[in-house]
């Protein structure tokens, strides 16, 4: 796992909900499930990392630049909480590294000459499928 910048807990504001789904009377008077939001805008990252979370074209950010994360997985609250906050810190690390650029490259003259002379060899062998013509 990628380890990116930590999220202080101010920045993050966790609501406990009602669970969806299955579960009986259990999932209808508890409250297990947990609502994660956090500001990209007015939170303490870096610059950098802000502006490409806001890029990031993820379901989960509102175009008010809000991440919704909704974690429901476990009966406790404690474990979707941690799970809720895993998944934010996964999300910002995964912008947290620049990918290497990318350096364009050209095919070698022998990679050329291999792919003009299978194009040539698959052209005889298409050509020679035609109808044949009596003189």
């Amino acid at each position: 796992m990628r380890t990116g910048p930590k999220v202080p807990p101010e920045e993050v504001q966790i609501t406990a909900i009602r669970a969806q789904g299955a579960g009986g009377q259990n999932v209808n008077k508890v409250s297990n499930a947990v609502h994660l939001r956090f500001d990209i805008a007015a939170s303490s990252l870096a610059k950098p990392i802000r502006e490409r979370l806001l890029r990031l074209g993820d379901q989960r950010i509102s175009k008010d630049g809000v991440v919704n994360i909704k974690a429901q997985e476990f009966r406790s609250l404690e474990k979707n909480r941690a799970e809720a906050l895993r998944r934010l810190e996964e999300l910002i690390a995964s912008v947290a590294v620049l990918p290497p650029t990318r350096r364009p490259t050209r095919p070698s003259r022998g990679a050329v000459a291999r792919r003009l002379d299978s194009k040539t060899r698959r052209a005889s062998i298409k050509t020679g499928r035609g109808k044949v013509r009596v003189a």
